[in-house]
């Protein structure tokens, strides 16, 4: 038996799984478990159920989360570890209408637990299957003593947000709830707070007075991969930009909290976007790159965006005045997830300038990497060795990978899972917060601009640039 670790859920569960049969299970979600379950950071003692409209037997079940484990997870599913882990697997189907296999199913892997484990219950579902699951879940009892975990996203904007909050607390109440979005379960953007919190260097600098533009920069090189019936109801501000970007931009603008615990953390988020103006769509570029039209299921006419840069504002004390920079889309150059600081000029000027340099450096730059393992960068500049004064660019640059065993690290999933189990909210996003962002993003839903084209493979549209004049993308640099 795999020894527990410290900070493993000390209750009994019984872990559902809604949308057991479909992808994210298959890439994500069973993969993570098994390596929860390898990492001893499972409870003592855990049964996890799958469920789906179809009907699957538990051999069927666990051979399913065998192939995903050995194409996705990071350990083979060999040994002992997986034979307990495989044992732990049943199957229940579930429908609205026909709950009962999967009630049966929840009642014997409780009796083969024993006493009364708390239940888990996670809807890796499409979004207009997260109300009747609710609702069941309800009907039946099946809520009693239990968490849920909502996928994105949340809504498709502020009316549909809340009234898919309306219907989640008919039957839980927000401390049960758990809107899971994997950005936030990060290492390195937990990271962020470390480095800003933990270091006198950077919190007294964190602020307009020395800031003069921030970007939260996510390209992605994949297209829609098949996902046009979702992607051409959501585009790339739905699925990106609010869900995830917004979040990131939570946590690396918000005030000082007065503790890292759920309460204090999740406020001041809040508070950041509730100091965001409404998205002025003058201020958003839309791209469409070239091609996406012929996709299997898009509309030939369609104006879907799938890319998005967009200039917001955070109209508090610390921000007022500093602009900040959101981009994301697909088919771009580079697969990155990065955040930069570009430090303000110092006064007075009295170096020289090579011409080459003013435009890939006309700032100080602080970048952190977000995609695990992540890195931190200071870019500044520095003076060539020779007689004259002659600057160039120059980096010091931390990799945790580098620096740390990360062999324990935790995937987002896998740390947002094991932190619904102990009932810890701190990285998942809050009733409040979800609706005002969608709010915010109200004038932009109701008015895009059109679509720009963009060649797959560059960095979206040529309107980018002059977006964020006078400043520069930090992305591409060529590092």
């Amino acid at each position: 038996m795999t020894p527990r670790q410290e900070g493993a859920p000390r209750e009994d569960h019984v872990i559902v799984l809604f949308g057991a049969t479909g992808d994210l299970a298959r890439r994500k979600l069973l993969p993570g478990l098994f390596s929860l379950a390898r990492a001893g950071l499972l409870p003592p003692r855990y049964r996890i159920v799958g469920s789906a409209r179809s009907a699957v037997t538990d051999d069927e079940f666990r051979r399913r989360a065998r192939d995903a484990v050995a194409e996705f997870g990071t350990a083979e599913p060999t040994g002992e570890a997986w034979h307990e882990f495989a044992e732990s697997l049943s199957y229940g189907s579930a429908e609205p209408a026909h709950p009962q296999p999967l009630l049966d199913a929840v009642a014997t892997a409780e009796q083969t637990i024993g006493g009364h484990p708390r239940r888990l219950f996670h809807l890796a579902v499409p979004p207009r299957g997260f109300t009747p699951t609710i609702g069941m879940l309800g009907d039946t009892g099946l809520a009693g003593n239990a968490r849920v975990i909502v996928e994105k996203p949340f809504g498709t904007d502020f009316a549909s947000a809340r009234a898919l909050d309306d219907a989640i607390h008919t039957t839980f109440d927000e401390s049960q709830v758990f809107r899971i979005d994997h950005f936030l379960g990060k290492e390195s953007v937990d990271n962020i707070l470390a480095l800003r919190f933990a270091n006198g260097l950077f919190e007294p600098i964190w602020n307009r007075d020395h800031i003069s533009h921030m970007q939260i920069d996510v390209p992605e090189t994949i297209g829609i991969e098949g996902r046009a019936g979702f992607f051409e109801q959501t585009g790339t501000f739905r699925d990106m930009i609010v869900t995830h970007l917004f979040q990131v931009l939570g946590f690396v603008a918000m005030e000082p909290p007065t503790s890292l615990a759920a309460k204090q953390l999740r406020d001041e988020t809040t508070k950041v976007f509730e100091a965001m103006p409404p998205v002025d769509p003058t201020q958003v570029v839309r791209g469409q790159y070239r091609g996406y039209r012929d996709e299997p299921g898009v509309d030939p006419g369609s104006q879907t965006e799938t890319f998005v840069a967009a200039r917001v504002e955070v109209d508090n004390w610390r921000w007022s005045g500093v602009p900040f920079y959101l981009r994301s889309g697909k088919s771009l150059g580079q697969r990155r997830q990065v955040v930069t600081l570009g430090l303000k000029q110092p006064a007075l000027r009295m170096f020289a300038l090579d011409p080459s340099l003013a435009c890939a450096m006309s700032n100080n730059e602080l970048v952190i990497d977000f995609d695990d393992p992540g890195w931190i960068a200071a870019r500044f500049l520095a003076k060539e060795p020779g007689a004259t004064m002659r600057l160039t660019e120059a980096a010091m640059t931390f990799r945790y990978a580098d620096s740390f065993c990360t062999q324990c690290a935790l995937a987002g999933y896998e740390r947002l899972i094991l932190d619904a189990m102990l009932g810890n909210q701190s990285l998942f996003t809050r009733a409040d917060g979800v609706e005002r962002l969608w709010k915010v993003s109200g004038p932009l839903l109701d008015n895009p601009p059109p679509v720009q084209p963009y060649d797959p493979g560059s960095w979206g549209p040529d309107a980018v640039h002059r977006l964020i004049a006078p400043h520069h993308w930090y992305l591409p640099d060529g590092r």
